[in-house]
């Protein structure tokens, strides 16, 4: 892939959409123009549901789509919040006046002010429909972070006071929590001059997947990964993993860094993972797939198997041994 694409992805962008479905109801093939997805003022729908964190019981794990790549849990009374992404528009600042990236298709299933207090922020990777500057400037610089190795200096202006920098198979423990990074098939740079381990760079910016134990269980964030076999050695290991958020979206034409909903269920095959909650889709314009495709292939490719789909829509609320809501 060009470095000129390879940014694009990383701002957050797409080449064209050939088609947008808002629910379940399409609507006329619209052909996007680069300017239109930068500089775009797509309609941004409400989500259908909402999580209520007030109800939910610090003696399970539980966990709520929120949009994107930002899931919210509680695991056991540790409050992680993934990927933090609420701004109404992700990609480059331009001097302080305006994001050059997507808009919202979608808006987050909670405001920042509704979330409760959080123990943990999980970033899996630097670019910038990730690693969003507007949206962490919101949280206390007193909560813990979880970052990739090569990453840190993206927030070294913000003072934050306790940052776990970690590299594919280090831990570091917040609290009764512990928190391994895994290594998946992506690309870290958030600007094209930066150096980055899919470019053959160790020292340059990473990307990381996350294995999270307490109590005994176990999940795991995808972060973000094409096809890979690395999560076998999870399997490996004989754990059973509750959840596996796995992205499913964004996949064409970048194939070579984001799976397709196919290969996210072939990896949660690989790390044995009981339920799988599909995210990454729907909330950017980012790629040529339909904006419904990724999760019908999703569910089509667990038609046997239904009882694994945590969810299905932003908003939606999952709970272990329970149905979701």
């Amino acid at each position: 892939m060009s470095t000129r694409r390879k940014f694009l992805a990383a701002l957050g962008l797409g080449v064209v959409a050939p088609r947008i479905l808002i629910g379940q109801e399409s609507q006329p093939e619209l052909k996007r123009s680069r300017w239109d997805m930068l500089f775009g003022s797509n309609e941004t729908t409400e989500p259908e549901f909402r999580p209520d964190p007030s109800t939910w019981s610090n003696e399970t794990l539980t966990a709520a789509w929120i949009g994107h790549a930002t899931v919210l849990i509680n695991f056991y009374g540790t409050w992680i919040i993934t990927d933090p992404v609420f701004s109404g528009r992700i990609g480059l600042n331009v001097l302080g006046l305006f994001t050059l990236g997507p808009k919202r298709l979608i808006n987050p299933a909670l405001n920042f002010e509704e979330l409760p207090p959080i123990d943990l922020i999980l970033l899996s990777h630097a670019h910038m429909d990730h690693l969003d500057i507007p949206s962490l400037s919101k949280f206390k610089r007193t909560i813990p972070m979880v970052m990739a190795k090569n990453t840190v200096d993206v927030v070294e202006n913000m003072a934050w006071k306790e940052v776990h920098e970690l590299d594919w198979g280090e831990s570091a423990k917040v609290g009764d929590l512990e928190i391994e990074a895994l290594e998946v098939k992506h690309f870290g740079w958030r600007y094209p001059w930066e150096e980055d381990r899919s470019r053959g760079n160790w020292n340059g910016r990473s990307y990381n997947a996350y294995l999270l134990t307490k109590n005994g269980r176990h999940m795991i964030f995808g972060g973000d990964t094409s096809n890979q076999e690395y999560f076998r050695s999870i399997g490996g290991r004989g754990l059973e993993v509750d959840l596996a958020i796995m992205p499913i979206g964004a996949y064409d034409p970048w194939i070579f860094n984001h799976c397709n909903p196919e290969q996210a269920v072939a990896m949660a095959n690989h790390m044995n993972a009981r339920h799988i909650m599909p995210i990454h889709w729907r909330t950017f314009i980012q790629s040529d797939e339909r904006t419904m495709e990724p999760i019908e292939r999703f569910k089509a490719a667990l038609a046997d198997q239904p009882e694994r789909i945590a969810l299905e829509s932003v908003g939606q609320t999952w709970a272990m041994d329970q149905e979701r809501v």
